[in-house]
């Protein structure tokens, strides 16, 4: 009998037990009878990584419609830190939608919007004077970063870097480097976007971070101009182009840079930020106070809510009216990352981060030491990742595809990423519990001594 038909069966949130259990193949027969529903009612564009249907999830585990439990290494892309229906957030939004469900902060505010204002303005790096503003996803606020600084500055030009993605929307696109899925077909893209070069050690041929950043910037200078460049966007560790940390003085000599030219300085912490690499943001581990961040996925357990924060002089610059959206800081969600803020910080999830992390390096570098294939582990507390490659050292995305099949057929949710496809990412929830996680490390290294 399905969990569907016994809804009583299933537990949510902290409560669910924290255990790999399988009952049938994954994905199971009635994940794959709503497969084939799906087919029938969702574009074809919008695939899913592991088709199993969820209808439970919290602590370390997802369960799906066929009863199994699945050990959970993804966190909806990041998105759930604090645990999926973490107790604090569940609290908070069911409060608030027995109160009132939307008003339109830009017609009628309320004080959770502010709150969250706050919030982000004490916490992200520096103690200059902050404002923020509140809106849907990531690619939304990262639109709305390149607005504010271009309204700041007067000019027009963007500089991303190669194996940056910034999201899925016209202007984003044109940031994102990667083609396949995000770019092909979609163009033309957004005007006056340039792309600079990363620091990507492991195929840098050495370059200090230093060198790397003088590579970038001779660059930005020689096609570009600083005279008419807005900002620099960056991740201070690339998510999607594959977790890529770069090299020591890279970041703060970009950052140095653009203050001397006038030029600001824009961090992507969508996937980086609220404790997942261990500080509350990843621009902490680096030395570097962004003129502007951008944050999303962790914010609000799971609610859709972004937000841009910055220096105030920047952005107060976009006249009364150039900022809002609809639904941008909707009370619910508001009040679901007040709660996960509280979370994050009471419970210091960035010190658990730091942890996992600690269990990751230790696994994953062991499996390193054993398989040549494994070319690199690399991030910051609970972000991290395996690069794979063949004898010759070139990306091996077959290798990558085929362990990654192995681990889901095993029942733990685990993603890939980078340009070349050939990165397995690691983003537990940091309320996963270490007998799950080593428990799914220990999956993939035998998912990977078979490939």
């Amino acid at each position: 009998m399905s969990i569907v038909e016994t809804p009583s069966a299933v537990l949510g949130g902290p409560s669910l037990p924290q255990e790999r259990r399988l009952v049938t193949s994954i994905p199971g027969p009635e994940s794959r009878k709503r497969a084939e529903r799906k087919a029938q009612a969702v574009a074809a564009g919008v695939g899913t990584t592991l088709p199993v249907y969820t209808v439970a999830a919290g602590g370390g585990v997802l369960v799906d419609v066929d009863g199994n439990s699945l050990i959970d290494f993804g966190s909806g892309i990041a998105v759930t830190g604090v645990g999926n229906s973490a107790p604090r957030v569940v609290e908070a939004v069911t409060a608030q939608v027995a109160q009132f469900t939307h008003t339109c902060f830009t017609i009628t505010p309320y004080d959770s919007y502010v709150e969250v204002a706050e919030a982000l303005n004490r916490l992200t790096p520096g103690d200059h004077a902050k404002r923020s503003a509140l809106f849907n996803s990531g690619a939304e606020a990262v639109e709305n970063a390149v607005k504010i600084a271009r309204h700041y500055t007067g000019k027009q030009a963007v500089v991303a870097f190669d194996h940056a993605y910034h999201g899925r929307t016209n202007l984003t696109m044109g940031l994102t480097a990667k083609n396949q899925p995000y770019k092909n077909g979609f163009g033309p893209f957004a005007p006056e976007i340039y792309r600079a070069p990363l620091s990507y050690p492991l195929r840098d041929g050495g370059l200090t971070g230093a060198e790397a950043a003088k590579r970038a910037i001779t660059m930005i200078e020689k096609q570009v101009g600083a005279s008419n460049l807005a900002a620099i966007i960056i991740e201070p560790i690339q998510g999607e182009g594959g977790f890529i940390v770069p090299a020591d003085g890279f970041l703060p000599a970009l950052a140095e840079w653009a203050a001397a030219n006038g030029v600001v300085f824009i961090a992507d912490e969508v996937q980086t930020g609220f404790a997942r690499t261990g500080t509350m943001f990843a621009s902490e581990q680096f030395g570097i106070v962004p003129d502007l961040i951008v944050t999303a996925k962790g914010i609000a357990g799971g609610l859709p809510l972004s937000a841009v924060t910055g220096r105030a002089e920047i952005m107060d610059a976009p006249h009364v009216g150039g900022l809002g959206g609809t639904y941008g800081g909707n009370p619910l969600a508001c009040v679901a990352a007040l709660a996960a803020i509280e979370t994050y910080e009471t419970e210091d999830l960035a010190g658990r981060a730091r942890e996992i992390g600690a269990i990751l390096f230790e696994k994953l570098g062991a499996l390193r030491d054993a398989d040549q294939r494994v070319a690199e582990v690399r991030g910051l507390g609970a972000m991290v990742a395996i690069e794979l490659v063949d004898e010759n050292g070139e990306p091996d995305a077959a290798l990558t595809s085929a362990v990654a099949a192995a681990v889901h057929a095993a029942g733990v949710v685990l993603l890939t990423c980078g340009t070349y496809g050939n990165v397995i990412r690691f983003l537990p929830p940091l309320s996963i519990p270490d007998h799950l996680l080593i428990e799914g490390l220990d999956i993939v290294a035998e998912a990977l001594e078979n490939a």
